[in-house]
């Protein structure tokens, strides 16, 4: 994130906090977890239906634990949790410096990040896109500022064209999503921006929705949100070499040109429930959640261990 994003960032409300409550209790999200305790946590677009299903999973076995959950964006976690005003943020990206910096001015204690996944930002066209690999430069010319390419032909000299035009419908992010920051830095560099004209949506279904329903399109998203309706292009760093596939392995060993980290940040060192919380996440039980939703999981999941749970 830059630096003039992370301001504006921190004037943003964290709209709908409340928004997903397991259940109504007191008490802070410090409280031991023989007490009521409560969790919030903003951010990640990408990590939703990931942490919805966590908190859902965890309430059967905590039912006094209360987890609030909403999203809006890493942006906006990253600065809720700079504010003090939740407990975790999640973001699909990893925190810039100065935002570490900042958190520990304002909270008084730097935040910890924790790895819960991996994901692989997969390049999404529509099912009947004839092209099955694409390269980081084509890539960075279709959505770069000034980028080169603005026709599907240019790539694939045979693009069997709908109707009078072959130009590229280009799908984008808006700017407070960790998954636009992270293709943004990966894809087109530092000092280039997005091209204008894209069509900017607000969450990662909405981006493979689009693309799904219009033949001309390609947008980006995490893995885990593919549909029928698209497919995943396996993705090269440079034109002519060879294109690795978006898998759960190629994510993990990083071979896939577009990995990326699922982080959960905390104030500090987490304590109490939110410690518990944490430390289920990144157990079995919870790192089965990771492999259920279609993400990578980062240590032993209960379904590898035999679990029956």
């Amino acid at each position: 994130m830059r630096s003039n994003d992370l301001s504006k960032l921190l004037l943003v409300p964290t709209v709908g906090l409340l928004a997903f409550s397991l259940t109504a209790c007191t008490g802070g999200s410090d409280a031991a977890t023989n007490g009521s305790a409560t969790i919030k946590i903003v951010g990640s677009d990408t990590m939703v239906n990931l942490s919805q299903r966590w908190a859902e999973r965890y309430q059967k076995i905590r039912p006094n634990v209360s987890v609030q959950l909403s999203g809006g964006g890493s942006g906006v976690g990253i600065a809720a949790l700079i504010e003090g005003t939740i407990d975790l943020a999640n973001s699909s990206r990893d925190m810039k410096a100065d935002e570490r910096a900042l958190a520990t001015q304002r909270i008084g204690v730097p935040p910890k990040e924790f790895v819960v996944g991996k994901d692989a930002l997969a390049i999404y066209v529509h099912k009947d896109n004839p092209i099955e690999s694409i390269s980081l430069e084509e890539l960075a010319e279709i959505y770069g500022e000034n980028g080169t390419i603005t026709r599907w032909s240019q790539i694939h000299p045979n693009w069997p064209a709908r109707g009078a035009s072959d130009e590229i419908v280009v799908v984008n992010r808006q700017n407070n999503s960790g998954t636009y920051a992270t293709f943004r830095d990966e894809v087109l560099g530092k000092g280039r921006e997005f091209r204008q004209g894209t069509l900017d949506q607000s969450g990662s279904k909405d981006v493979v929705n689009l693309v799904g329903n219009t033949f001309n399109a390609i947008g980006y998203s995490g893995m885990a949100y593919g549909t029928p309706d698209v497919k995943m292009l396996a993705v090269s760093r440079k034109k002519g070499e060879t294109a690795v596939e978006a898998t759960a392995a190629n994510a993990l060993n990083a071979s896939y040109p577009l990995a990326r980290n699922l982080n959960i940040y905390s104030r500090g060192e987490p304590e109490g429930a939110v410690k518990e919380y944490l430390d289920w996440i990144l157990g079995p039980d919870g790192q089965n959640v990771v492999e259920e939703i279609g993400y990578v999981p980062v240590r032993p999941t209960a379904s590898a261990a035999g679990s029956t749970n």
